[in-house]
């Protein structure tokens, strides 16, 4: 990426209030870099507006300039989207305000820098709740959340962040603004824009508040961790969940029990959620509206899962403490994996009836390729979303073993590809998977993104090293 030259960068200094950009080193650092480290950047400037205004005229700089642009929320995705390669960057951290919330239309809109557990927070003090959570809620925005359709624990009863989001405001690539702020649950004129922005990784323009789906606070709410002899036991135990409740599934997580012994071993005050070790643990979380209602249904449900032999052990949160102990050993399967060095790393989906038969064939696959190779597969039964990870074998060297990646990688995708599934699930594309993508899209799809960004961004100056 060529940088800009200083004329340009002089111009975007004066688009932008006192204090809305700076070229400190030591500012900037943090922003370069991906969490997991495989991605460092470097950017000329890092914009820092700090409203909408702000946003549209540093955006109208660079249209008539030609200035490429990466925009970066709280820096949480791990495909490298956010980071910046020559790029200006421009960081929506400033943009802050709770705009408005409204118990009465379920309703909260608060602007692209406001992190999930604010936004969570913004809708407890009006006993609503904004049911997206995700492990990086403290730091993961509100915009970043849009831009790349966030997923997490929740998708089995609340849906994607596309699924959450009532309205939006964005500048577009020339600098326009789009107000689309609404609060409406219907609205049947035309292409709905917003849905267009929606996990577009920034490429079609910046998103600067949201209006967001707010949804009734749970009465009572009931969390285990149970053993199940493999993948196909935990999936019928998510069908049987789902009858017994009437859709009352807040969350149903699966882990594999190398991934809990690297939690066990690296990450401090985890504890064994079970007395034995099963091959697999389930994470189960049901909610309800009336106060005893969820214990009830949980302690039911696993009375009938035991009589069935779908479950082989199980322990059930009889506090907050105990609940937060369960989720910690879910949430921190990245963390725990990360002190083995690096990994071949995998956010796929596949149909939920397909998600056993699909980690047997993967594992034998990857293990032909790779002997010796240590999986950790973890992640969200409801919706299909597994996480699947390949480490290396304990006697392999690190560079040699990622080497391998880009055909290992393969391997798992073309799997996912014969059982009609996604190589990215909730992640995104980003730097990691763009090219991998046009393997698996039909050319009338690509041809198709193509055609909208060249409409709305003809220059290719947002986000340009993302998607087609």
């Amino acid at each position: 990426m060529t940088p800009p030259d200083a004329e340009a960068l002089a111009a975007l200094k004066d688009a932008l209030d006192p204090g809305g950009w700076t070229e400190d080193p030591a500012e900037i650092g943090p922003s370069l870099t991906e969490w997991r480290g495989r991605w460092s950047g470097a950017t000329p400037l890092m914009l820092l507006p700090r409203s909408t205004g702000e946003v549209a005229r540093a955006l109208r700089v660079c249209a008539g300039r030609r200035i490429p642009v990466v925009t970066q929320g709280g820096g949480t995705g791990l495909v490298g989207g956010q980071v910046p390669f020559g790029e200006v960057l421009l960081s929506t951290r400033r943009l802050r305000a709770i705009r408005d919330v409204s118990p009465l239309d379920d309703a909260l809109t608060v602007e692209a820098g406001v992190t999930l557990l604010e936004a969570q927070q913004a809708a407890a003090a009006v006993d609503r709740r904004f049911p997206l959570g995700l492990a990086s809620e403290g730091t993961a925005t509100i915009g970043g959340a849009v831009s790349s359709n966030a997923g997490g624990t929740g998708v089995v009863r609340y849906g994607m962040m596309r699924d959450l989001v009532l309205g939006l405001e964005a500048v577009l690539p020339d600098g326009e603004v789009f107000h689309g702020l609404k609060r409406l649950r219907k609205d049947n004129t035309g292409y709905d824009l917003k849905q267009l922005l929606i996990g577009a990784e920034g490429t079609l323009g910046v998103v600067t508040a949201a209006t967001l789906k707010l949804h009734p606070v749970l009465r009572s709410r009931a969390t285990a961790v149970v053993g199940v002899d493999g993948p196909q036991a935990a999936v019928e135990l998510l069908a049987r969940a789902k009858a017994e409740t009437g859709g009352g599934v807040e969350a149903f997580e699966l882990m594999k029990r190398i991934g809990l012994e690297l939690v066990l071993k690296h990450i401090p005050d985890t504890r064994e959620p079970l007395d034995s070790t099963p091959p697999w643990c389930v994470l189960i979380e049901l909610g309800a509206g009336q106060p005893g209602a969820a214990e009830t249904a949980l302690e039911a449900l696993l009375a009938e899962a035991f009589e069935r032999g779908l479950v082989t052990d199980a322990a059930i949160a009889q506090n907050e403490a105990q609940r937060a102990a369960f989720w910690k050993v879910r949430e921190e399967q990245s963390a725990g994996q990360k002190p083995e060095g690096p990994g071949w790393k995998h956010d796929v989906s596949v149909p939920v009836s397909r998600i056993a038969d699909f980690l047997e064939e993967a594992t034998a696959a990857v293990l032909r390729f790779e002997p010796g190779a240590r999986v950790s597969a973890f992640g969200h039964v409801g919706d299909g979303n597994i996480h699947y990870d390949v480490m290396r074998p304990p006697e392999a060297d690190p560079a040699a073993f990622m080497a391998r990646q880009p055909e290992g990688s393969r391997i798992v995708h073309d799997i996912v590809a014969r059982y009609d599934g996604s190589i990215s699930a909730e992640h995104g594309l980003g730097r990691l998977k763009t090219d991998e993508a046009r393997r698996y899209k039909s050319p009338a799809e690509v041809a198709a993104m193509q055609a909208i960004r060249a409409a709305l961004d003809p220059h290719r100056i947002m986000n340009p090293a993302v998607l087609f």
